[in-house]
């Protein structure tokens, strides 16, 4: 069994117990022979599932106490298929990561030697061609606002051990204070400078280090940090950076941020776990340097859940914790009424249930009901009801006024597919017009007349035959429909 250390900065850190793998190229690394050993999908499972106490005689209680247990649930955690790649992606990150940085590979040794020499007589360019072949690599989690990817990546992190010291290897004497995971918040200025220096705060935290105030008071440069940054990464093993709230980065700051983590990943041996909404996909897409990379630990994407079989079992895991009176048992049509008021987002499908068992005993029904789950929905999620509506429209042009509900299309998945087939349907409706058109063969009269019933309402074809049944203008008809801008904004320009 593993025993607890207390360290001067008053953070716990573990003894390092090393265990043998079946794969070799893992047995003669400290570093990886330190962290947990790997588990299958069935302990994830395990690991990750956080229920909140309940005890059925709870629910006889005075309505003042119930109200506060119901906060109890918004520790609950169910896993899903997603978490449980999002656990995958950041244990290979950490472990292949260090592979290459044996602390007892001769190679390896001479290269971090060297590289601290430089930085000490400032000689070292943070982009040159270095003699080191690195096995770090990047991995982004990119979602809905309120999925819980911060969420789902600390609960990760929290069954590997952060601070592990290591004291013999092998019979070796091996005096080393290894940090598996370091998380940042990005900058919303995009400045490395803030970068820099929340990393050495961070790190004189955990590790009661001096960084922050030795690099402050010289008062150094960022071309200078970063390399000191990278030095301190080496010192203390650290396996994983993982970088929040990406989609913070302004456009005048991302080239150069992105070129500090390329360096961090080649030169330093440190793998990177990016996080963000869609609004920082296009930041990827547009730096091949880190897209390429991306490809080692994967690219996972988090759409809010569609009505079906995901949705159903989170909203069933999360229904048996009632502190009502009355227990409601869960049917098709509250199913139908939470996902119409949630869109299927992780974070309102819990505050929607805590809030409306908070009305009902409130209010003495004791029970959930439809009425009680819309009036809920109503008051509570107002400032999100643009949103909200903008989903239910599925307009990709209201969609893309709020950047953080962008939905990402992701290849070979159902949706793209039936995505394809629609555009494909689409194609062969065009070519069949357009021989219509073409045709010199005279077509009977009541073949040519096109119905607006023979459309379903929100078929876009069906407005343009009341458009011209009503003597309006097509344009006229889009703008009102809200699938176009009248570019009223730009007017001031």
């Amino acid at each position: 069994m593993s025993k607890n250390i207390t360290l001067p900065s008053g953070m716990e850190a573990q003894e390092a117990i090393y265990t043998e793998s079946p794969l070799p190229e893992y047995n003669s690394n400290p570093f990886i022979q330190a962290l947990p050993p790997l588990v299958n999908r069935q302990e994830v499972i395990k690991r990750l599932t956080m229920n909140p106490s309940y005890k059925e005689e709870e629910r006889k209680l005075d309505s003042i106490y119930r109200v506060h247990i119901l906060q109890r649930l918004y520790k609950f955690f169910q896993p899903l298929p997603i978490h449980i790649q999002i656990w995958n992606m950041i244990n290979t990150s950490i472990t292949q990561g260090y592979i290459a940085r044996n602390p007892f590979d001769k190679d390896y040794k001479r290269y971090i030697n060297e590289t601290g020499k430089q930085i000490i007589n400032g000689t070292y360019e943070i982009n040159r061609p270095v003699n080191f072949r690195t096995t770090a690599s990047s991995g982004i989690l990119i979602g809905f606002s309120g999925m819980g990817k911060t969420t789902a990546v600390n609960a990760v992190l929290r069954n590997i051990p952060q601070i592990i010291i290591h004291n013999r290897y092998k019979d070796k004497h091996f005096s080393q204070i290894q940090l598996t995971h370091l998380t940042l918040q990005a900058p919303h200025n995009s400045s490395l400078k803030a970068l820099c220096l929340q990393f050495f705060m961070k790190i004189d935290e955990l590790l009661h280090t001096n960084n922050f105030k030795k690099y402050i008071s010289r008062n150094l440069s960022v071309d200078a940090m970063l390399p000191l940054m990278g030095q301190v990464a080496q010192n203390i093993g650290l396996g994983i950076l993982v970088i929040d709230e990406i989609q913070h980065l302004q456009n005048r700051g991302i080239q150069q941020m992105m070129n500090y983590f390329v360096t961090l990943m080649n030169s330093f041996g440190v793998s990177i776990i990016f996080i963000g909404t869609p609004a920082s996909y296009p930041i990827f897409q547009n730096e091949l340097r880190i897209a390429r990379r991306v490809s080692g630990s994967g690219e996972i994407i988090w759409n809010n859940m569609e009505n079906a079989q995901e949705f159903i079992f989170f909203l069933d895991s999360i229904w048996r914790f009632q502190w009502t009176r009355k227990f409601t048992p869960l049917d098709d049509e509250l199913i139908a009424v939470f996902y119409e008021e949630t869109q299927g987002i992780s974070d309102l499908i819990v505050k929607l249930f805590v809030n409306a068992q908070q009305m009902a005993i409130e209010s003495g029904k004791e029970e959930l009901t439809v009425r009680i789950i819309k009036k809920v929905a109503e008051t509570q999620f107002r400032l999100m009801k643009p949103m909200l509506d903008a989903i239910r429209s599925g307009n990709p042009y209201k969609i893309s006024q709020y950047e953080d509900i962008r939905k990402i299309e992701i290849t070979n998945s159902p949706t793209r597919v039936m995505n394809e087939q629609a555009i494909t349907k689409n194609e062969k409706e065009k070519i069949e017009i357009k021989k219509l058109m073409t045709s010199k063969t005279t077509v009977p009269k009541e073949k040519r007349m096109i119905k607006a019933s023979d459309y379903k309402e929100d078929d876009i074809r069906s407005m343009f035959v009341h458009a011209v049944k009503n003597g309006k203008s097509s344009y006229r008809l889009l703008l009102e429909n809200g699938h176009i801008d009248d570019m009223a904004g730009w007017k001031e320009w």
